[in-house]
């Protein structure tokens, strides 16, 4: 009798297809990941009270009272805003942002970090593993000799591979507990100057204090003890604030999203807060890839007669496969009638959205399934007036600089272009 062997590699070859298929699936596709579909019992505006009761529950945030909010365009203000905030440090300094970079920049805030370490401010930094991939390993070392202490955010090892793709793309940094800036901005050298010319990106960071300042506070703490395993606490983190200090009428909600299949609150607040739009609906974004309720709630919106505009980059862009995604939804937009405009003279970076002259989303998420899905990400919505119509200048301001697609225009791109969106949204979930 004659046993016949079968090869060892007739077995590998198929089972290492399949693992190979399914780990493909698990991180290109979405099926699963979201309800069916997306719907509220009732709609307000979002100048009222109720509107502000549902975000808050829905987000399980409260409504705090705001305090004024400072706007910082372009590198030129930002970082000495940012190098001032920390200079002025006395007893803390919490900072995570996603790219980190070699350069002047970098140097200058390694610089100030450092500074201050050594005067015993508690410096505590918080580095993205594939973000902050280019980040000067030699100052890192500085700092911690200084007494600093700097963490990776899941960096790059064996047996914790599938947990990679989901990155820390937020940005909060907050000195003493009382100063905080969040926005779209990094440490790399391309947000230097005034977006003059294609090597200066067109960005926006906001300064915030009291309540707003703890409350992203609270952001990187939740970060670092999952990360350092050091729990934040004290009047070093979590001063308190004096009464009635930067008192204003406005209220806040600040939300930290976190990737956690069907929980996520992102994709939820940012619908309900369109969905509840009655007259405008103005976004800036970089990277655009809605996820499909979104998409869904925009169309309808722009149907309904609401001004709905998009501003995203041009050519000008880090990321040319993300621009072909989005373009494939583009037609479908401005069939249902949303505006969008291209900003032509620089990469444009900003994340804001405001939304009928009085509710305004700021922080650190694109309008992209990463974003919404997999990333940790900090927004703030704010129920202000002023801060919103503020916003809306600036945009209106941006919009000079821009060039609108035409959908009749826009339906004689060529074949090759058409293919590329359906090549590149395939991959949607990972930009």
């Amino acid at each position: 009798m004659v046993i016949h062997l079968i090869p060892l590699e007739t077995f590998i070859i198929p089972i290492g297809s399949f693992i190979l298929l399914g780990l493909i699936f698990g991180l290109f596709f979405s099926i699963g990941d979201r309800t069916k579909y997306r719907d509220a019992t009732a709609l307000y505006p979002v100048d009222s009270e109720e509107f502000l009761q549902a975000i808050g529950h829905l987000t399980n945030s409260p409504i705090l009272p705001g305090q004024d909010i400072k706007i910082l365009n372009n590198g030129d203000e930002f970082f000495p805003a940012l190098i001032k905030a920390i200079n002025s440090a006395s007893k803390s300094v919490s900072f995570s942002v996603y790219i980190w970079e070699s350069g002047k920049v970098s140097d200058m805030v390694f610089e100030a970090l450092i500074k201050k370490a050594r005067e015993g401010v508690f410096v505590k930094v918080l580095v993205d593993g594939f973000g902050g991939f280019f980040v000067p390993t030699d100052k890192i070392q500085e700092l911690k000799d200084a007494g600093g202490l700097v963490v990776i955010f899941r960096a790059t090892s064996f047996g914790k591979l599938m947990r990679f793709h989901r990155r820390n793309h937020s940005r909060t940094i907050v000195i003493d507990g009382q100063v905080a800036f969040t926005g779209g901005m990094a440490m790399a050298d391309h947000w230097l100057g005034s977006a003059s010319n294609p090597k200066e990106w067109r960005d926006m960071m906001f300064e915030l204090r009291g309540e707003m300042s703890q409350s992203l506070q609270a952001v990187f703490a939740r970060l670092w003890a999952g990360t350092r395993g050091e729990i934040l606490a004290g009047s070093a983190f979590y001063p308190v604030l004096p009464p009635n200090a930067y008192k204003t009428s406005s209220r806040f909600v600040s939300i930290a999203s976190s990737p956690s299949p069907d929980m996520q609150p992102l994709p939820k607040f940012f619908w309900f807060s369109m969905a509840s739009a009655r007259r405008n609906i103005y976004i800036t974004s970089s990277y655009v890839i809605p996820e499909e309720h979104i998409r869904k709630i925009l169309m309808d919106r722009a149907k309904a007669g609401l001004d709905v505009r998009l501003m995203v980059p041009d050519s000008h862009t880090d990321a040319k496969p993300i621009r072909l995604a989005s373009h494939f939804y583009f037609e479908d937009f401005l069939k249902a009638g949303i505006k969008i405009y291209e900003y032509t003279p620089t990469m444009i970076h900003s994340k804001v959205i405001t939304i009928d002259g009085y509710w305004s989303i700021v922080g650190s998420a694109n309008m992209d399934v990463r974003s919404l899905e997999l990333n940790e990400e900090n927004v703030m919505g704010i129920a202000d007036s002023k801060f919103a119509k503020d916003l809306e200048k600036v945009f209106m301001e941006d919009l000079k600089k821009t060039k609108q697609l035409n959908l009749n225009d826009w339906k004689k791109r060529s074949l090759w272009k058409r293919l590329g969106e359906v090549i590149f949204v395939f991959f949607q979930k990972q930009y």
